[in-house]
């Protein structure tokens, strides 16, 4: 089995040690020859950086490389896999996307809504600067992207970069949902297979077998009516927040029972409720600020006083988990099926063929080979017509500089629908990121 060369980008990051954590789990499935680390804000990525090479010494000694750089052609040349995993204007950008919406009256999320759209206005420029900088010095290499918000993300690399077939955009979300299902049927979360259709963030899962064929679908959403439903993932187990979103996947089965809900649906079927239990002095960002940023801060600092892994709370979580099994898939042709982002193409047979959606796919070394979902109901598809119309128009604002197309956009999301409401949020989000944004015209 050949040894891959892998880098990550955007390794400042407060997911990049338990990324590696995963890659130590995941060592036998995806084994590596080198890993680099490359980020542009040298002293973020330093601490994170000097705290693996302690982790890898103790947990990963057979790997024969680790560097980290804020060099280009150091970081890419010679890849295999490029993990990417940006955040343009960091947490102090994403605090002023969740604070903006909420001082208006809506929905003030990272991904979702006016927040969302600023996240991914600023996003386009440097993703599509790493795909040209990843194809200067590694053509061949695979990047796979869960950079958010990934439905914005995915639909503007679509058209920068039509013909290229190695960048595949990837959630962990459907993943983490999934490892509460498996802890309700006594199982790992790999030994699941998932029928899945929407778009990122916005999507249902329409039945849920283990390996054997057997439909576990009605097992899984009795437990949710009778018993409810919490986060499993280490990463978010213990988080109130995430802990009250869980929560509303009951609320909304018992609404909408056909299907098995993503949990960020939560934002656009009860957008008044979601700005109501939000504080917005202490918003999501800031939550993470004095939480998981202080707590990976710390935790780093102390590897690398110890210079040692001993008595340190280390663990996997299936954000990492599942990139490498993706990428081990393509790497090793296993074939094996997960819920990725691709060019409908006539998948969801009833919603345009060039929507970026998420569906289940078998992954191969020549890349993603999607599974036809067929029509989806009226009321899925009018609520997945409007999200896609809201991307796309995001998308078309950014590449054609335009202030009508981007309040069109905002005007179209659901967590807005009212045009003064909308201008007077755009006008907000242009003079925040007027260091980052397109002028829009």
């Amino acid at each position: 089995m050949k040894k891959q060369n892998l880098t990550i980008v955007g390794a400042g990051s407060t997911y990049t040690i338990g990324m590696m954590m995963s890659l130590v789990a995941e060592k036998e499935v995806f084994p590596l020859k080198s890993i680099t680390f490359y980020d542009t804000d040298a002293k973020r990525q330093e601490p994170v950086a000097k705290a693996t090479e302690v982790l890898l010494r103790d947990k990963y000694p057979e790997l024969e490389e680790f560097c980290y750089t804020t060099d280009k052609k150091e970081a890419y040349q010679g890849a295999d896999f490029v993990f990417v995993q940006i955040r343009t204007g960091g947490l102090k950008m994403r605090e002023l996307d969740e604070k903006i919406p909420l001082s208006n009256g809506v929905v003030g999320q990272e991904t979702c809504g006016p927040g969302g759209f600023a996240y991914g206005m600023r996003s386009i420029k440097d993703m599509i600067e790493i795909i040209n900088d990843v194809r200067k010095y590694a053509p061949d290499a695979w990047v796979l992207n869960y950079t958010n918000p990934a439905a914005i993300v995915a639909e503007a690399l679509k058209r920068e970069f039509p013909e290229d077939k190695k960048i595949l955009n990837i959630c962990d979300m459907p993943a983490a949902i999934m490892v509460s299902y498996a802890k309700i049927l006594g199982c790992e979360i790999f030994d699941l297979v998932p029928e899945y259709f929407g778009l990122n963030h916005f999507g249902w899962f329409t039945k849920i077998s283990d390996k054997q064929g057997n439909d576990l679908t009605d097992k899984i959403k009795n437990s949710i009516l009778n018993q409810g439903f919490i986060p499993k993932d280490a990463e978010i187990l213990n988080d109130p927040s995430w802990i009250q979103t869980f929560k509303q996947v009951e609320v909304m089965l018992r609404d909408f029972p056909q299907y098995l809900p993503n949990t960020y649906l939560q934002y656009y079927l009860y957008p008044s409720k979601m700005v109501e239990k939000e504080d917005i002095e202490n918003t999501r960002a800031r939550q993470v600020i004095n939480g998981r940023e202080k707590r990976v801060q710390k935790l780093a600092k102390s590897l690398i006083s110890a210079n040692s892994t001993e008595g340190h709370e280390l663990e996997a979580d299936i954000h990492g988990r599942y990139m490498v099994r993706v990428a081990a898939s393509i790497a090793y042709n296993n074939k094996e099926t997960y819920i990725v982002i691709v060019p409908n193409n006539g998948i969801i047979s009833n919603l345009p063929k060039d929507a970026m959606v998420e569906v289940p796919a078998q992954l191969t070394n020549e890349g993603p080979k999607a599974f036809s979902v067929g029509e989806i109901p009226r009321f899925q598809k009018g609520l997945i017509e409007g999200q896609l119309a809201y991307e796309q128009l995001t998308v078309d604002a950014y590449f054609e500089n335009s202030y009508q197309l981007a309040l069109e956009a905002l005007t179209l999301n659901r967590t807005i629908v009212d045009a003064p409401l909308a201008r007077k949020i755009l006008d907000d989000l242009i003079e925040a990121n007027k260091d980052y944004f397109p002028v829009l015209k």
